[in-house]
């Protein structure tokens, strides 16, 4: 089978299966793929299809397996990135519909937005590079549609060709001036609301790669390898500072990034 004609193929099944809502299940056989090369072929060919379809324009871009422990799990020693449609970013206080998603997860997050594009050059971007290029921070929640899926049988290659389950995200409202933290040990805080009792878990916002400008660096230095570099306007998220919640109908949380304020999601 032509390389086009397979990744094609792909993305028309992961379109299915998304419409029909069946549970996320690596591929294999026909749909199965050699590398991450032709997971990201399949990932843009999946995006080109919501794009013209229901989800439209693209907002950014999300950073995946940002744990060791995940990427060794799926068998790589480096994230993955995916893409954020604009129709599916909501502003806090937001409200989640359960019922639009096979299972959801909540990740807790420093969202960038940025100022500038950054098209690459002779040197790969690092923390220090892509600082300037940043005009707002603040926290959010991204919206994992994993499908159900059974993660003992997971791998990187599947993930990345569904997108990397990229179901949406929530923004906070900026309050703060994120140029005056030091974001490799900024405090951050969760309540989370499960059957009526709050647990609290705090972290901070280094927790993921160590910097959210190392996420962002690695996400842009990815995609311009791609050919799909990060533009101005575009949000990145960063990578969760905390486990993943699997929340539930009356479900409630809390994030909060000190010195940038809060995020806030009820799910129904």
């Amino acid at each position: 089978m032509a390389y086009t004609e397979k990744v094609e193929r792909v993305a028309e099944a992961l379109a299915g299966q998304h419409a029909a809502r069946e549970r996320f299940e690596p591929l294999a056989g026909d749909l199965a793929l050699d590398s991450l090369d032709e997971a990201y072929a399949a990932q843009r060919a999946l995006i080109q299809r919501w794009s013209e379809g229901t989800r439209g324009p693209i907002a950014g871009y999300k950073i995946a397996l940002t744990s060791r422990a995940v990427q060794e799990l799926c068998g790589v020693d480096h994230p993955c990135a995916g893409a954020i449609f604009g129709s599916t970013v909501v502003e806090s206080p937001a409200t989640v519909a359960r019922g639009d998603f096979v299972r959801l997860g909540l990740e807790f997050e420093l969202c960038l937005r940025l100022g500038c594009d950054l098209p690459g050059g002779p040197q790969p971007y690092t923390a220090e590079t892509v600082r300037d290029a940043v005009d707002m921070a603040v926290p959010a929640f991204e919206l994992v549609e994993d499908r159900a899926s059974d993660y003992a049988k997971l791998n990187a290659i599947s993930l990345v060709a569904d997108n990397c389950w990229c179901g949406g995200i929530v923004l906070g409202q900026v309050t703060g001036d994120w140029r005056s933290l030091d974001l490799s040990a900024n405090p951050v805080r969760l309540e989370y609301t499960h059957g009526g009792a709050t647990e609290t878990e705090t972290a901070t916002t280094g927790a993921a790669l160590g910097d959210p400008l190392n996420a962002l660096a690695w996400v842009a230095n990815v995609l311009c390898g791609q050919g799909r570099p990060l533009e101005a306007g575009m949000w990145v998220m960063t990578g969760s500072t905390l486990k993943t919640r699997f929340a539930e109908a009356g479900d409630r949380a809390v994030y909060t990034v000190e010195g940038l304020g809060s995020v806030e999601v009820d799910v129904v």
